[in-house]
């Protein structure tokens, strides 16, 4: 068989979107070049205003392959994503953001990798992932110090120094599993607080292959770049887990950790998190002493923070 009985599909291919009817289509046409046929493509519209259900209503009427929608208020990129695997029918979820596409022999590349894994050891690893290329072809960030290593997103961070884009699909049950948080009112949560906490438990096998086309000229409007307040409570859960997950790296990547803990106390002051509230909220001593190394510089660029920002937490109406 070809996936788990458990599930219809071997992939969810996942969209979320917000306006983007105008580049939507070129996501279905690489999903129609496909060599590799069992998957669902699952939209989730994070509120759009524009054509984006006709669109899809159409494309639903003559397709060979499901395809879902969902449609829901603005609540950010990271809520989609929870309703996404909510309603998902594949055994791995794959998201395929709306402004980008993937290369015809993506899903094949994915599916033999995650073969190659001996059913044995299957169990033990979570992903798989692969590079993406700009529109020349050209390989985004680093590649992979093998062609084929099995780690996590920790390790390849802090003992690699693997820098840049990559794409790849998560086991849906453990995605499950460990949702993204959805505190009220914040439109960005850092995609790496559900990866590294996967990541503490699982494996992922990273290949050096070409899967995914990454549009540079356009930004997928779920993702937001420049701090505001809606994001403040984000990423201070991001900092969190770092503090929480990644503290035995210290020693080999000392800088990105404390900077973790400065931005911990700097988000936690925005977000109006006592002191007693930042501690509780971290386990470890040497967490707990970063912590606490961090705490003026975190208190000075928050004051800074606020000053650029005006208003405080929760004042402001979200942007759309």
């Amino acid at each position: 068989m070809v996936n788990s009985r458990r599930y219809p599909f071997t992939f969810t291919v996942f969209t979320p979107t917000y306006n983007r009817a105008h580049t939507l289509g070129r996501v279905r046409q690489s999903l129609l070049s496909q060599t590799f046929t069992d998957f669902e493509w699952l939209i989730v519209d994070d509120g759009s205003n524009d054509s984006t259900p006709q669109l899809v209503k159409q494309w639903q009427a003559d397709s060979p392959f499901p395809i879902g929608y969902i449609k829901q208020a603005n609540r950010g990129k990271h809520v989609a994503f929870n309703r996404g695997v909510d309603r998902a029918q594949g055994e791995l979820f794959l998201t395929l953001d709306s402004d980008d596409t993937c290369l015809p022999d993506a899903l094949a590349t994915l599916y033999n990798a995650w073969q190659d894994i001996p059913s044995s050891a299957r169990d033990e690893f979570a992903a798989v992932t692969g590079l993406c290329v700009d529109e020349n072809g050209q390989v985004i960030g680093d590649s992979f110090p093998d062609d084929v290593l099995d780690s996590n997103p920790s390790e390849l961070n802090h003992r690699y120094k693997i820098k840049g884009e990559k794409w790849g699909f998560t086991r849906t049950d453990l995605l499950k599993e460990y949702p993204y948080p959805e505190p009220p009112g914040v439109l960005f949560v850092p995609e790496s607080v559900v990866w590294i906490t996967i990541g503490k438990k699982y494996q992922t096998r990273c290949v050096n292959q070409p899967l995914r086309v990454y549009h540079t000229a356009s930004e997928d409007s779920l993702s937001h770049s420049g701090l505001k307040w809606s994001q403040v409570e984000g990423l201070f859960i991001w900092h969190q887990t770092v503090l929480n997950h990644e503290t035995d790296w210290f020693w080999r990547n000392p800088l990105s950790i404390l900077r973790s803990a400065v931005n911990y106390c700097r988000f936690g002051m925005l977000a109006g998190q006592s002191l007693i509230m930042q501690a509780r909220g971290i386990v470890g001593s040497l967490a707990r002493l970063l912590w606490l190394a961090g705490l003026v510089p975190g208190f000075i660029l928050a004051s800074r923070d606020r000053k650029l920002l005006g208003g405080k937490l929760g004042s402001l109406e979200k942007e759309p």
